[in-house]
């Protein structure tokens, strides 16, 4: 995150210098953005990868349209209609068969009711993503830059991952034993995740809501399963599958009771309502 976001920083600055101003109200929130969308969400999410698949990480990310609907409904008063709430609730039954199936991993680290830790983790790093996305859609309104709104938050989140590294963990002279094949990953990290996925979402928000956007990122795990499956051998339980078709149609109540209630509309030249993307697209 420090890495990827002087480098946005560092484009700004060579190119177009005017985004880089902002004003004291802005700090703040600033701040919360780097803690939720960029500290948290990634402490808690490497955290609990340590110990669940790649396919299961991303499955508790397809939340986050859920999580974004209760935000809303609290942030922006937008209506909760029984059809929506029936949505929300087919939703979170599709996560239950998932939740009660845990690993060897999993059951190493104990857990509270059917929840594992790792688990509460990622679904802490759901609700923290949530919260920071929707403050970037404020700052955006704002007027400031999403390049500076994510360049800035990522060094100043990729800051306070440092200090927390540098107080729990050993550096002799640095965190990390093998520079070489950890700066492989990173790189491709900062490549795919931090310049490329960040920007374009929010570049394909201005043409399509998070809704829908969170209704097309429930493709997401059925990539990480594959992708998990051929590089790390990982393996899913077939009530995975299942369990994504549930959340499918809970998350399809959602979307067409906002088409119809007009929080989602058709016409690209129309304003889209606020509300917030998943990271994980």
């Amino acid at each position: 995150m420090l890495l990827a976001g002087l480098l946005m920083l560092a484009f700004l600055a060579l190119f177009k210098r005017d985004a880089l101003r902002m004003n004291k109200k802005q700090l703040l929130p600033l701040a919360l953005l780097a803690l939720t969308a960029v500290y948290l969400t990634n402490a808690f999410e490497f955290w609990g990868l340590q110990y669940l698949t790649a396919a299961k990480t991303c499955f508790i990310y397809s939340l986050t349209p859920f999580v974004a609907a209760l935000f809303s409904y609290l942030q922006f008063k937008e209506k909760l209609t029984p059809k929506k709430v029936l949505g929300m609730g087919v939703g979170f039954l599709g996560f239950i068969p998932v939740f009660l199936q845990q690993g060897m991993g999993e059951e190493s680290v104990g857990g509270f009711f059917i929840f594992s830790w790792p688990e509460l983790a990622l679904i802490a790093a759901t609700i923290a993503s949530v919260y920071g996305w929707i403050v970037l859609r404020k700052l955006g309104k704002e007027g400031m830059n999403p390049i500076m709104s994510n360049g800035a938050a990522m060094v100043l989140g990729g800051l306070f991952a440092l200090i927390h590294s540098g107080i729990s963990e050993s550096w002799n002279p640095l965190p990390v034993t093998e520079i070489g094949a950890f700066m492989k990953p990173v790189v491709m990290i900062i490549l795919v995740s931090n310049l490329i996925c960040y920007n374009l979402y929010g570049w394909l928000l201005k043409k399509f809501t998070a809704t829908f956007m969170g209704f097309a990122g429930l493709v997401t795990p059925l990539f990480a399963a594959f992708f998990g499956f051929v590089l790390h051998g990982e393996t899913v339980s077939w009530v995975f599958f299942p369990s994504v078709g549930i959340l499918c149609i809970g998350l399809w109540l959602v979307y067409s009771e906002e088409l119809r209630l007009g929080y989602i509309v058709k016409n690209k030249s129309m304003p889209l309502r606020e509300t917030k993307p998943s990271p994980n697209l």
